[in-house]
């Protein structure tokens, strides 16, 4: 789930062509700050389109204002773990993106994801992980755990944001406590709000954005990886962790809505995405990684070998996906994450 708070707000590109009439629109619906510019003028000029981004800031905004009906969208980008709710809700229409030309172009490990099989909907975006973000000037212990936010140590006490993400937060604790995700073990789930509220005593915000990583109002923060690149660019002491104890991959992947204005269009663009070249101004504006082969030799040098973006091999086996829980155990859930709210 991409993890940067953007208000709604409307981007308008135009064709480049003069005072030639456009051949049509594409109103696409996507996470703040998470959307390249250049890649929206450069669909716009090849297609002759009238480009409008609106943005939200949270995978249950998205849903709601789809929801209700009428929004005039096209393309939404939902993360993986709400994906087969849009699927099952029939808000997103069958595309079967795995025929699309430029499929062939999808790397192996993200052709056949769990929810979308055989990628019959959704065409990947950009995927990531969320973990702990810390200055090193402050603290320059192990980041490799969520001890950095659910057990602080004492020179981050005070200094430390928490994202109010429910479920990247909820995996990361339930894992930290030794339990797997979609748990419904009363014991393990007020073990994991006793550790929440024992920690929050020493969290200063639970806010999105990194940019009091950069002022130094925080020293540490549980956030996403592609953010913590960022704010490596301004202090080069920010380091990221990938908790041992456990933490959670996200992707985010586009789908045409079923009541689409402009279905045509919005299929010429799930295409456009998986176009190397294309993939790498996603991933080179928003600095997370793709899913496309090829894409690497067109992103900026730093992101290849960026520590946020690469995976220790002896902490691979640690991440996880957060797959859909049920009824019963998202009320369960949403109940420890109300309280720690309080």
């Amino acid at each position: 789930m991409f993890k940067t708070l953007a208000t709604t707000s409307a981007l308008v590109f135009a064709t480049l062509t003069g005072a030639a009439q456009a051949e049509g629109e594409l109103n696409i619906f996507n996470w703040g700050d998470y959307t390249s510019p250049e890649l929206l003028e450069k669909f716009a000029e090849k297609y002759d389109v009238k480009v409008t981004l609106t943005e939200y800031d949270s995978n249950d905004t998205a849903l709601s204002k789809v929801r209700a009906g009428g929004s005039g969208f096209d393309l939404v980008n939902p993360s993986a773990n709400f994906i087969p709710i849009w699927i099952k809700e029939g808000l997103v229409q069958q595309t079967n993106v795995f025929e699309m030309e430029n499929f062939k172009n999808v790397k192996e490990e993200w052709r056949d994801p769990p929810w979308d099989p055989g990628r019959k909907y959704s065409s990947p975006w950009l995927w990531g992980t969320a973990g702990p973000v810390v200055a090193s000037k402050y603290y320059d212990g192990d980041v490799d755990t969520s001890a950095i936010w659910l057990d602080p140590p004492e020179e981050l006490r005070g200094k430390i944001n928490v994202a109010p993400e429910m479920n990247d937060v909820m995996y990361a604790a339930i894992r930290y406590m030794g339990g797997e995700w979609c748990s419904d073990d009363r014991e393990l789930l007020k073990s994991v709000l006793d550790q929440m509220l024992y920690a929050k005593q020493y969290w200063i915000s639970m806010e999105y954005g990194l940019e009091k990583m950069d002022t130094r109002d925080w020293y540490a923060s549980f956030y996403w990886n592609g953010a913590a690149f960022r704010a490596r660019e301004v202090n080069d002491d920010i380091r990221w962790g990938f908790p041992k104890e456990g933490y959670s991959f996200f992707m985010e992947s586009m789908m045409v809505l079923t009541d689409a204005p402009h279905p045509e269009n919005a299929k010429l663009f799930q295409n456009f995405i998986m176009d190397p070249e294309n993939a790498a101004l996603i991933s080179n504006f928003a600095t997370y990684q793709n899913a496309i082969e090829g894409s690497e030799k067109f992103m900026r040098p730093e992101l290849a070998n960026a520590p946020e973006l690469n995976i220790p091999d002896d902490l691979k086996a640690a991440g996880g996906w957060q797959e859909v829980c049920s009824p019963e155990v998202n009320e369960l859930y949403t109940r420890v994450w109300t309280e720690v709210l309080r």
